[in-house]
């Protein structure tokens, strides 16, 4: 387990390596979707189902409001305890997830409601049945359709942030990012089996992929990818999750503000604006 940023309140907080702030993210008391939910909304309704195959318990959804203010609300969530784990499939969605998503933000944008995400998976679900049903279709839809909603989106990356998994809920016309949160297209040991194929040498090599992934907060900050880092208590989230949560609703507020003073159609071009600006460099 990563260690502590610092042994007393009168020292200064030590720095985290890459590897330190991946394990962070997936700390057994890091705030969930779950914990923001009830913390940050109140009158929230779970909605279920995307009227086609059935619910998927990996994603939440519903209406609630975000300081007297409707919102929808969609967040991945891992579980704590072993049983909900499994029952959450440890936050891995499949396709009819994905689908319950993009029927619920459609309907947000059908009634001019903003759209909050909650990022936290490593990765969609890989089973034999979500490919049967079309995992890779309904991700697709979801990155095409959300370009299209005329509401503000402020997605935000709680925890583990992977691959199409995380991608598939989370266009949006904001990204923020907890400051121990990470976000890429690959686990750092999903990457070091690849490379090393052993067993053995990929679990010795995860932290060297870590690196080389460029996986964190400032990373994605300088890269372009992300907006803001919102930061995290000393020694990390799980040791103050009200002080966690009350940042992210310190962020939450603020962008939601300015992103109210866009029109629809302004909405839409600037988030296309900011997709297409990510990756360009020049050389010199």
């Amino acid at each position: 387990m990563a260690k502590q940023t610092r042994k007393k309140e009168t020292e200064e907080p030590q720095p985290l390596s890459t590897w330190d702030r991946y394990q962070l993210a997936s700390h057994k008391d890091r705030p969930g979707t779950i914990d923001y939910v009830q913390a940050l909304f109140t009158e929230f309704t779970e909605l279920h189902g995307d009227r086609s195959f059935g619910d998927d318990p990996a994603v939440i959804c519903g209406l609630a409001r975000f300081e007297g203010q409707p919102v929808m609300v969609i967040g991945q969530e891992m579980g704590k305890e072993p049983r909900e784990r499994q029952l959450r499939n440890f936050g891995m969605m499949h396709p009819e997830g994905y689908r319950k998503a993009l029927r619920l933000m459609n309907t947000a944008s059908r009634f001019d409601i903003p759209v909050l995400v909650f990022v936290d998976t490593k990765g969609a679900y890989p089973g034999v049945g979500a490919e049967e049903r079309g995992q890779s279709e309904a991700i697709a839809r979801n990155l095409r359709d959300m370009y299209k909603l005329r509401v503000p989106v402020v997605v935000t990356v709680i925890g583990a942030g992977a691959s199409g998994g995380a991608l598939g809920i989370a266009v949006g016309d904001r990204l923020l990012m907890m400051e121990n949160a990470w976000y890429n297209v690959i686990s750092p040991e999903g990457c070091a089996a690849i490379i090393w194929g052993d067993p053995e040498e990929a679990k010795k090599n995860s932290p060297k992929s870590a690196e080389a992934l460029r996986i964190t907060a400032e990373e994605n900050k300088k890269l372009g990818v992300i907006d803001e880092i919102i930061r995290e208590p000393n020694g990390g989230a799980h040791l103050d999750q009200a002080g966690a949560i009350d940042s992210v609703r310190e962020a939450i507020r603020r962008h939601l503000a300015e992103l109210a003073t866009l029109s629809p159609e302004q909405i839409i071009e600037k988030r296309f604006d900011k997709y297409r600006k990510i990756g360009i460099f020049s050389e010199t």
